[in-house]
């Protein structure tokens, strides 16, 4: 059956948040979500939205979406693009999905002429990381991600 990717329209933001909570689910951290279908509205279609998304069909039904936004790098002095989430539902994985809709992204980011895609991966999920690897992706095992949120950011933010 054809797959069909397509740009990510208001109207599909409660299958976005969906997907969302299958994919926190998957990585044991559903309690982490706390968007709500007027978030994913404001955030990938409000004005001024950095996030662009992407919704994967097959029959006309959404089997799996892709979130990405830009990124810039001073090294390369070129802009990238960092992929937050891909997921694909569970009875359609190894169907070649995934691949297609992360190629789709690849594309994009090598006609706007970007030096990388990037993304992360849990370091506990074989699967993805096989997946990831199969594709001629490396690990960038030398960078450590930092994070602050919630609480310590506005505590830090306020001084």
């Amino acid at each position: 059956m054809p797959l069909n990717i397509r740009p990510a329209r208001v109207e599909d933001a409660e299958q976005i948040l969906a997907f969302i909570i299958e994919l926190a689910e998957y990585e044991r951290a559903r309690q982490a979500v706390v968007a709500s279908v007027e978030d994913i509205r404001h955030s990938l279609f409000g004005e001024g939205a950095a996030a662009k998304g992407l919704i994967c069909e097959r029959d006309g039904q959404a089997i799996g979406y892709a979130v990405y936004f830009y990124s810039y790098s001073t090294w390369l002095g070129r802009n990238g693009v960092y992929l937050e989430d891909l997921y694909i539902t569970p009875e359609q994985r190894g169907s070649g999905s995934g691949k297609q809709l992360l190629r789709h992204i690849a594309r994009e980011a090598f006609e706007q002429g970007c030096g990388r895609l990037e993304w992360s991966v849990l370091d506990w999920n074989e699967p993805a990381i096989q997946f990831y690897t199969s594709l001629g992706a490396e690990p960038q095992d030398e960078w450590v991600r930092y994070r602050l949120e919630g609480e310590t950011l506005r505590n830090f933010a306020r001084g």
